[in-house]
């Protein structure tokens, strides 16, 4: 893989993240060659990656559209990561150091900071959010986890729960983690699996009802970046 292949992969899977880019939107090779300051060849390989991940989709006239995941696939995604996480917790429980406690407690701090702000900052709740998991999944020291948990953590269902979430289930989530800190202190595993999954399971439940249209947080009483 070249690296203007690697630049341009690196672009376009950043918009779909972020959002810049959103479900069922068209990805037309010359137009994405022009943002991303590459030639089309670059941009069909790293179409073709994306397509491997499932972050786009191509139709039967070989059009790509970033993916638009249903409602069974998005409770497929979930159930899978409350089985790996709650499994990455159970490990970490009893592998956790003081120093990763530590952090975890810092790191949580900082996320329910961004939650107390008047509107709540989202966006900075998802990267203290990414950085706490992502502390656990270290703690466990499995690569097979890491391996597995890669393919269904970042995904752009992530970022669209969270922006789904009220004041009252960014609070509970913070709730969560510190349940999870309370577990890991005690280097209980059982009861840190059991409480990854539940927090893993909520999130779904968030996610589906937005979905259908049951709850929204309101645009204007939440703080988003460009």
């Amino acid at each position: 893989m070249s690296r203007a292949s690697d630049r341009a992969y690196t672009a376009i899977r950043e918009m779909i993240m972020s959002g810049e880019l959103a479900p069922g939107d068209p990805l037309g090779e010359e137009a994405l060659a022009e943002r991303c300051g590459v030639s089309r060849t670059p941009v069909r390989d790293a179409l073709r990656r994306l397509e491997s991940e499932m972050l786009i989709t191509r139709s039967d006239t070989q059009r790509s559209f970033v993916a638009d995941w249903s409602i069974d696939d998005v409770a497929d995604l979930f159930e899978l990561r409350a089985m790996l996480e709650g499994h990455a917790a159970k490990r970490a429980a009893d592998r956790m150091s003081a120093s990763t406690l530590q952090e975890l407690r810092r790191c949580n701090a900082a996320l329910r900071s961004a939650v107390t702000a008047s509107p709540p900052d989202v966006d900075l709740f998802l990267e203290r959010n990414r950085e706490f998991h992502a502390l656990i999944l270290e703690a466990a020291g499995s690569r097979k986890l890491v391996s597995l948990l890669a393919a269904v953590i970042e995904q752009p269902v992530i970022w669209r729960t969270a922006h789904h979430y009220g004041e009252e289930e960014l609070r509970r989530s913070c709730g969560e983690h510190e349940e999870l800190l309370a577990a890991f202190a005690r280097r209980d595993g059982s009861w840190a699996e059991s409480i990854m999954a539940g927090h893993i399971r909520r999130a779904y439940h968030a996610y589906a009802d937005a979905h259908h249209g049951l709850t929204a947080i309101d645009k204007a009483g939440r703080k988003r970046t460009a």
